[in-house]
């Protein structure tokens, strides 16, 4: 929901509290506040976020603005996923999360969701006829669950009334973020 003031998007972005692939949480959360959205870090606890590079290698940690279980899809314009194998899986086991990024698509709001993200899709229930990406060790996982897997930087599908926005890898966060920012500030046109 625009803030009203002067069309700012509210954008919530979240993760696990461990195994979040760092480029893929502060690179979207920095792009959209730097276009001007108000954009929020949600945690399931609201103790610190441990990031990783690679999957591998501990990074820095963040300090998440709110708990998951304060978010509402009522308050946002859109969500975002970010990867990191062990937040994606432990994301999809969080019945808060899931039923989280099923009220957005139930609002016809952009659901985003990068590398490993589109886990957290397929949890919800969110890809049978959507067209998406992801990193490519889930293609399997996307066809089973009846999406159609594409190798893009960006895929942006509108089936049944929600939007997905998914991209496959830090390699494409710039896009990534552009095609969120462009979707929840109105200008992004369907791939």
């Amino acid at each position: 929901m625009n803030d009203g003031t002067n069309g700012t998007p509210n954008i919530l972005v979240i993760t696990s509290n461990t195994g979040v692939e760092r480029d893929e949480l502060l690179l979207p959360l920095q792009r959209l506040r730097e276009r001007g959205a108000r954009a929020v870090h949600a945690a399931p606890d609201k103790a610190r976020v441990q990031t990783f590079v690679h999957d591998t290698d501990k990074d820095v940690t963040v300090d998440p603005d709110i708990d998951l279980s304060a978010a509402s899809a009522d308050d946002y314009d859109a969500v975002v996923i970010p990867g990191g194998t062990v937040n994606a899986d432990k994301l999809r086991v969080r019945p808060e999360a899931v039923e989280l990024v099923r009220a957005f698509a139930a609002a016809g709001k952009p659901v985003a969701a990068i590398c490993h993200g589109p886990w957290l899709l397929v949890e919800a229930g969110l890809v049978d006829g959507q067209a998406l990406t992801s990193y490519f060790s889930l293609r399997t996982d996307i066809l089973n669950a009846g999406g159609r897997w594409t190798d893009q930087k960006v895929v942006h599908s509108c089936v049944d009334g929600h939007t997905l926005i998914t991209s496959r890898n830090p390699g494409d966060l710039e896009a990534f973020s552009a095609a969120v920012a462009g979707a929840t500030f109105g200008t992004v046109s369907m791939l």
